[in-house]
């Protein structure tokens, strides 16, 4: 059997291929579709990676997010049936085939360019700007707890993906309770991230709305609540609400890195900080903090030597 080749394929048999993904939201689906067609719209060949990469160029982060997706979806397909059609003979064939396949997906940049300011963290007056972006509405409601947890709770988006309501408990906290998220974290390690009495009332609220299972939802036509939310989706809601408040560049990581900077500025220690964020080094969390040296205090004004 001879290697699949990256040639062009039909546009029909990209749609198709998106609509039939059970994994894929109707409203992710749309997105996908959109994004694929509007590059092909444009008459380049989805195989060429340069032209791909230049084209995304011009496109937000959320829309380059959503192109880059879509083409991984097709190109894990195609290498794929590459792989599973591999013979001593065509090997070579086979492995042109993935390599040209990763070139295509390393041809969108999502993350900043090098030279560009990396990382953002947000202060306690742009969170409640940001907060304030979610209106009244089903979808506003929606909005306003994905970004909560995130900024709140400092949950990845992949974390919030699969957080279901079973996952929030109340646990004993002296004479209260204190509602508190298992968390399934990143690398299989599990952890507890107890949230504000504001944060919980969100999640009893959406709760009420929607019932149990997955806590993040996608909203469709009509206000249709579905039963997933994808972690593009979750993006996607991030780069929206930032955008409104002067920040087009926002990025669900940049909310988990305002979580741990302002605990640290509140006094949290760094130790504790590390334990939510599910950090296996203090060190990982350093780096996630906006910290400056300071001159007019320091550890060895209380050294006696």
């Amino acid at each position: 059997m001879s290697a699949i080749t990256t040639t062009q394929p039909a546009q029909a048999d990209i749609i198709r291929l998106i609509e039939s993904n059970p994994k894929l939201q109707p409203s992710t689906k749309k997105q996908y579709t959109k994004a694929i067609t509007g590059y092909l719209d444009t008459g380049n060949r989805l195989t060429d990676a340069d032209a791909l990469g230049t084209y995304a160029q011009g496109l937000s982060k959320s829309s380059r997010a959503f192109l880059k997706a879509a083409i991984r979806l097709w190109g894990d397909e195609v290498a794929l049936k590459a792989k599973a059609g591999a013979t001593p003979e065509n090997i070579g064939a086979v492995q042109a085939t993935v390599f040209r396949i990763d070139a295509l997906n390393e041809a969108i940049k999502v993350e900043a360019t090098k030279g560009q300011r990396a990382h953002t963290w947000l202060t306690q007056a742009e969170v409640k700007r940001l907060m304030a972006t979610c209106g009244d509405s089903l979808q506003g409601k929606r909005d306003r707890l994905v970004l909560g947890l995130l900024v709140g709770a400092g949950l990845r988006r992949e974390e919030l993906a699969n957080l279901t309501f079973d996952d929030v408990v109340l646990q004993p906290m002296g004479n209260r309770f204190r509602t508190v998220l298992n968390v399934k974290g990143k690398g299989a390690k599990d952890r507890v991230v107890p949230i504000s009495d504001a944060l919980a009332s969100l999640l009893d609220s959406w709760k009420a709305t929607v019932g149990g299972g997955l806590v993040a939802r996608s909203i469709g036509k009509g206000g249709a609540i579905g039963d997933s939310l994808s972690a593009v989706g979750i993006f996607h809601i991030v780069s929206n609400a930032g955008a409104a408040i002067g920040k087009p560049d926002l990025a669900p990581h940049d909310l988990r890195r305002t979580y741990a900077q302002l605990g640290y500025e509140a006094g949290v220690p760094i130790t504790q900080i590390s334990k939510l964020l599910g950090h296996a080094s203090v060190a990982t969390t350093q780096r996630y903090l906006n910290l400056e040296l300071d001159l007019e205090t320091t550890v060895s004004d209380f050294v006696p030597v």
